[in-house]
């Protein structure tokens, strides 16, 4: 398996930002040509060379109307890492401000490098960082986007379930009959996923009718494994995860006559 550069999701970032935002990015970092903000990419060890920052941006090029073909042989190789970006930061909040503080949240984290030409990152925007690290909310996008590529599931109407927490995260409904689908990310070709109690029993109840959906490779080339009855072909290990939450609570108080 190919192995990625140490700051891959970062460079993927700064790709997207370079592409379709062009000088208006480079300049929410206070540099006023594209070649200092390469070589402040490596100063802060972010890339070896300016060949690897500009490279990222050559794979988001062919997404927008910016005059460069980029790495258009490489078709839609890195649509998928466009959409997820897009989809967590939706069309009317995804400017080229926004998105370089974004950048920052991530030299912040991963680089501990409090990036020049600082500003204050509104609270939403820590939120959706958190959102965009999480590879299930990156799988259950590339499920969206191309559930209609599995044979059975092609002509389904699509349902978010996601916010019930009822143990499945989509019904397709085609027809009269339904399915139940689960979705799992995995960065690599190997590894384990888990169940929830929940899901664990609605798979059971379910049966046929509910489908684990991985999504594999998402470093790279997101596929689809398609598991129909997962606890019949799968096995589980029950495992106990014990978690403590601390909450504060107030004196009961007359709401009507505070």
């Amino acid at each position: 398996m190919t192995q990625h550069h140490e700051n891959y999701h970062l460079l993927n970032l700064i790709g997207y930002g370079l592409a379709k935002f062009d000088m208006v990015f480079v300049n929410h970092f206070g540099f006023e040509t594209k070649q200092a903000f390469f070589e402040y990419c490596i100063e802060i060890n972010l890339a070896e060379t300016v060949g690897v920052v500009k490279n990222r941006q050559d794979l988001f090029d062919p997404f927008f109307e910016n005059n460069r073909k980029g790495w258009w042989q490489k078709g839609d190789a890195y649509l998928h890492r466009k959409e997820f970006i897009e989809a967590t930061f939706k069309q009317e909040t995804l400017d080229a401000g926004k998105f370089a503080e974004l950048v920052k949240l991530y030299l912040e984290s991963d680089l501990s490098i409090i990036a020049p030409k600082e500003s204050v990152i509104p609270p939403i925007l820590r939120s959706k960082f958190r959102q965009l690290q999480e590879t299930g909310q990156e799988a259950e996008l590339f499920f969206m986007n191309n559930y209609q590529q599995i044979d059975f599931l092609k002509n389904g109407e699509l349902e978010d379930a996601r916010l019930f927490g009822d143990g499945y995260d989509f019904q397709i409904g085609i027809g009269k009959h339904f399915f139940l689908a689960e979705i799992k990310g995995i960065r690599g070709t190997k590894g384990s996923i888990r169940f929830t109690e929940n899901e664990h029993t609605k798979a059971i109840e379910f049966r046929n009718n509910y489908v684990l959906i991985v999504v594999n490779n998402l470093e790279k080339s997101p596929k689809m494994e398609i598991i129909r009855n997962p606890t019949m072909k799968l096995t589980f290990s029950p495992k106990t995860l014990k978690t403590q939450q601390l909450f504060f609570q107030s004196k009961v108080l007359d709401w009507a006559n505070l």
